[in-house]
């Protein structure tokens, strides 16, 4: 996976079961012309032709369909003439059988491919609401490296309620992870609504406190438009970060959102947020200020934000994922391999796999780079 990109599903089971599902009207007919013939003619196997167009109807086109079932009713007719069967009523009985199966299957067909226009009409929709809410991350932004897993629940969804950005401001880096409430339309409604706010405020916000009052006042303001609507109900928990370029540190503020996870070296702890906020669209339920951590976050450190899809996925025993242990155990691993790590450990851990939305973002801080030798004095000369 690039780094920074969305998790896409693989496509490989997919194509084999098209392939498989293309092929099964014609294995059907072999079989049962096979065993028609070898059987003697008081088992009647031919009966079970009418498959073909069935299971063609499946996976092949309305003409696709329609030649399939007319093969069907073509060795229909040859096996019944080679027992001698009368054309009529046996014969032209069981043909007209076989055509009116032919017809419900290519009208089948016809629904099938229109739904299937139709999906990939959506499908193409969403990729691009994706492109323009949820932006894929560069591989490298200031003086880190990030790397993204982000998978919707939804089935067939580019996107859920969970959200992120990352820009790159006058002297530092500005990131942003956060989980709406409850899933569907409206969560991605919120999430896209967060995000706007912060696209907006990020570059002018004196620090992250000012940050965190901007997303609360645009999503306040929001939910103010529609009053009839769940809009100003709805809240989200959010980390927001902030890595400055010349000092070995990294600044966070926690809306009730899961701490991050700092690794260094071998050693994985979690951030400790002495007071964290509450989620945003909550934080007038009480008189209080936000209150930014600032932890050490030096070159080759790595800091994982996530939200609770990661967290409290589950196995069949009602365990929560071990997640700082997983973290531990790859912290040899190359940076731009743990997405992938994480996400194939996370289908296999739970258990019905992903049931929540999932979003992981990896940020390594790099070394500073070293300085430019100095170039010649102006005016000398140089070379033999």
């Amino acid at each position: 996976m690039p780094s920074g990109g969305h998790r896409q599903p693989p496509l490989s089971r997919t194509r084999t079961q098209i392939t498989v599902g293309r092929a099964l009207p014609f294995l059907v007919i072999v079989l049962t012309v096979a065993a028609d013939l070898l059987t003697p003619d008081r088992e009647r196997f031919d009966r079970l032709l009418v498959a073909a167009p069935a299971l063609a109807a499946i996976t092949w086109s309305v003409r696709g369909t329609v030649l399939i079932g007319g093969v069907a009713m073509v060795l229909r007719a040859l096996l019944g003439a080679s027992r001698g069967e009368p054309l009529a009523p046996d014969l032209l009985a069981n043909e007209v059988v076989l055509a009116a199966f032919t017809a419900a299957a290519a009208w089948v067909s016809r629904v099938r491919a229109r739904y299937e226009r139709d999906l990939r009409e959506l499908t193409a929709v969403a990729e691009v609401v994706q492109r323009v809410v949820l932006r894929p991350l560069p591989p490298r932004l200031g003086p880190v490296e990030l790397h993204l897993l982000y998978v919707a629940a939804a089935a067939k969804a580019r996107i859920g309620g969970d959200f992120y950005e990352a820009v790159r401001v006058p002297g530092a880096v500005r990131l942003m992870l956060g989980d709406v409430q409850g899933k569907g339309l409206g969560a991605v409604e919120t999430a896209s609504v967060l995000l706007g706010s912060f696209r907006a405020a990020v570059n002018d916000a004196a620090d992250l406190t000012e940050l965190a009052d901007r997303l609360e006042e645009g999503l306040g303001r929001y939910g103010a438009w529609d009053p009839d609507t769940d809009a100003a109900e709805r809240f989200a928990t959010v980390v927001l970060v902030e890595i400055p370029d010349g000092e070995d540190v990294v600044r966070l503020l926690s809306c009730g959102h899961p701490a991050p996870l700092l690794q260094r070296g071998a050693r994985v702890r979690p951030v400790d947020f002495a007071d964290p906020s509450l989620p945003v669209n909550l934080a007038g339920l009480v008189d209080a200020r936000h209150r930014v951590e600032v932890v050490p976050f030096k070159p080759g450190d790595r800091l994982l934000l996530f939200t609770d899809g990661v967290s409290e996925n589950r196995d069949r025993a009602g365990v929560f994922y071990p997640l700082e242990e997983r973290m531990r155990r790859w912290a040899a691993e190359p940076a731009d391999r743990l997405p992938a790590l994480l996400h194939s450990d996370l289908v296999a851990y739970g258990a019905d796999g992903l049931d929540d939305d999932v979003a992981a973002l990896l940020v390594v801080r790099l070394p500073e780079p070293a300085p430019e030798p100095p170039g010649p004095p102006a005016g000398t000369l140089t070379g033999g």
